[in-house]
């Protein structure tokens, strides 16, 4: 036995030796090169509240042997992603692409923050920290995702099965354009008799909508526009449905204008059908912030009579959540519907929906379900008292508001009150 001890000491010192190149071979090897390897980041400078916007990162390994990595991107705060990371092994000259998406919950800046990176050669006896500097700062704005989802759907033959209703034109809110051939679904009543019988073939009289309406959205910006569905707030709801329902007037050749308001006036801009108009709605919607005070009807009013003088369809997106709160501001909604079109916009709460139809199994179930039974009859009954009055009214979903301002507007439209 004494005479293995020597062996025994000369093996252990050959693989201790071993482990020691092998360990000084890895470190050489990870760290040779400054920059073993290139992370770029590609993000939108401009992101779409409420919406998922994808992040694409794209890793290149710069030199001649194999790289084994595990990379922590450097996500916005919001997010909350703390325990995601991307690895793999990169050849040498390869690269790599990982994807995500973010949803942003708010307007604003969001900032991105640096990536880190922790690099193996193939002995996995090193590793090497690297900090790659991709701080960036993004601005997250009303979405124009949606913006061109809802005009594709209007104004393309996508109208049924999104939701987008077609309303047939009542009344004669039009203007002669052109005659021109008939074509199957053309209406009968439109045909040109006087023209079909000098062609030989059926003609009929083409009108175009009455234009350069003056169409604005009212947004409340009160603390009761702060409840939040989805993580969204009411406000950016209505500031999202603000920038589709203003590009669908635009289209349709009405004047879009934007009014917000709480306890004072905040942003006014008159209607219009400007090339730069558009982009003043945005930037304006951009900068809305809810206020924690009462909204300022009394001052709304004084506000619009002396600043919109001609009739206006007036989109009003606010939320009353009890019945003292809708007859408070009742006397100046009236008044505002004597001189314009007064629409207003207020929100069922979904939340509430799913308890009074939950499956009931406890008295604290039975309780939680009539409580709510009573606040969604509540906003029916404030929306029944609002119709009485002669106010236009759309009591909606959060995630149904878009679409059912739109149909609202497309049937205002159609029966010719504006």
């Amino acid at each position: 036995m004494a005479f293995s001890m020597p062996w025994l000491e000369f093996i252990a010192n050959i693989l201790l030796g071993s482990l020691l190149g092998l360990t000084l071979i890895d470190v050489i090897l990870v760290f040779s090169g400054k920059t073993p390897l290139v992370v770029e980041r590609t993000v939108n400078n401009r992101l779409n509240l409420g919406d998922e916007n994808k992040v694409q990162l794209k890793i290149q390994n710069t030199i001649s042997q194999p790289i084994h990595f595990t990379l922590v991107e450097g996500y916005p705060v919001e997010m909350q992603e703390r325990s995601k990371t991307y690895s793999g092994v990169l050849m040498s000259n390869h690269t790599k692409e990982f994807s995500y998406s973010f949803t942003p919950k708010r307007r604003g800046d969001y900032e991105f923050g640096s990536v880190f990176i922790l690099i193996r050669s193939i002995f996995f006896l090193s590793s090497r920290r690297i900090i790659i500097d991709l701080k960036e700062t993004v601005s997250v704005y009303p979405s124009v995702l949606q913006l061109k989802k809802y005009e594709l759907l209007v104004f393309q033959q996508q109208k049924v099965s999104s939701g987008i209703k077609k309303i047939r034109r009542l009344g004669n809110n039009s203007e002669f354009e052109q005659i021109r051939n008939y074509v199957q679904g053309d209406e009968l009543k439109k045909i040109n008799w006087k023209a079909t019988s000098r062609r030989n073939e059926l003609m009929i009289n083409q009108y175009q909508e009455e234009k350069s309406q003056s169409v604005y959205c009212i947004i409340d910006k009160s603390r009761s526009m702060q409840m939040e569905f989805d993580g969204l707030s009411l406000l950016d709801y209505a500031i999202n449905s603000s920038l589709v329902f203003s590009n669908i007037a635009l289209k349709k050749g009405d004047k879009a204008g934007l009014i917000s308001y709480s306890d004072k006036i905040g942003t006014l801009i008159p209607a219009d059908r400007s090339g730069g108009q558009m982009r003043r709605i945005q930037e304006a919607l951009y900068n809305q912030k809810t206020h924690f005070k009462e909204g300022n009807y009394e001052l709304l009013f004084q506000t619009i009579r002396r600043k919109v003088k001609s009739r206006s369809l007036l989109l009003l997106y606010t939320n009353f959540e009890t019945e003292f709160s809708m007859r408070r501001a009742m006397p100046y909604l009236r008044k505002l519907n004597q001189k314009h079109i007064l629409v207003v916009v207020f929100f069922q709460n979904s939340e509430l929906q799913e308890l009074a139809f939950q499956d009931v199994k406890t008295a604290h179930d039975v309780y939680q379900s009539t409580v709510a039974e009573k606040l969604i009859s509540m906003k029916s009954k404030i929306a029944k008292e609002l119709k009485q009055n002669g106010i236009q009214t759309v009591l909606t979903f959060p995630d149904d508001l878009s679409i059912n301002t739109i149909n609202k507007y497309l049937e205002l439209k159609a029966k010719g009150s504006i």
